[in-house]
């Protein structure tokens, strides 16, 4: 076991803790394991033997598509678990490559180890499946939007979740906040900057939004529905 201090206010599933170590019983056998900027923590194909939960630091994921194509999947900061809807599965996976964007800390916990936790403290068990379905509402939203030809139907889809999302705080509202740099949008969607930033322009002088840096206004809802088919 590994002792890391000045990894503190931790979050296992969504359960707060004031640090790593008190979340874990003396029981519960863990590792921590630590990367720096550009390692590869694991490869798409590669064995899940656990609970790999970021405590400190960001890694991207990528998957190679059918075609050769790199897709960026997610960027995800810590404190948040990687590829833990796989960690029972009888083929246990990483479905993606995962990438650390900056120094970072994996704490890992064994299948066996957290199955200890889990019949000790049923809230833990239960944060754990709402994560899970969660993470699967997300993964579905993003096969959804591969599945859509051009770019303006992927950021019409984009703006148009981020919409539905501001509607359930503000109803009534159009503008919306985008949550990604263009840098970051163009490898979500897996197609060049300079492409997206003409496609965003094309938008706006099309009439279906305005644009103020990350401030997106919709300015015809009816047509993005439409641009995204």
């Amino acid at each position: 076991m590994l002792v890391n201090n000045d990894i503190s206010s931790f979050n296992l599933f969504g359960e707060e803790f004031a640090n790593y170590v008190t979340s874990m019983s003396d029981c519960i056998d863990y590792q921590i394991r630590e990367y720096n900027k550009g390692d590869m923590i694991a490869r798409q194909g590669d064995k899940c033997k656990g609970l790999y939960l970021l405590i400190k630091g960001g890694v991207k994921t990528d998957m190679i598509a059918e075609n050769g194509t790199l897709l960026n999947i997610e960027t995800i900061k810590a404190t948040k678990p990687l590829a833990s809807a796989f960690i029972f599965a009888k083929a246990s996976a990483f479905p993606v490559d995962v990438t650390a964007m900056e120094k970072s800390s994996i704490l890992f916990v064994s299948r066996e180890e957290i199955l200890k936790i889990f019949q000790k403290d049923e809230n833990i068990l239960l944060k754990y499946l709402q994560f899970n379905s969660e993470k699967t509402k997300f993964l579905s939203e993003k096969i959804q939007m591969l599945s859509l030809k051009t770019i303006r139907a992927k950021l019409a889809h984009y703006i148009l979740n981020l919409h539905s999302e501001e509607q359930l705080a503000h109803s009534g509202s159009f503008k919306i906040t985008m949550k990604n740099n263009q840098t970051e949008l163009a490898a979500y969607f897996g197609v060049t900057r300079p492409s997206l930033a003409r496609e965003l322009s094309g938008m706006a002088r099309d009439g279906l939004i305005t644009i103020n840096k990350k401030m997106v206004t919709i300015t015809n809802l009816k047509g993005l529905m439409e641009a995204r088919g």
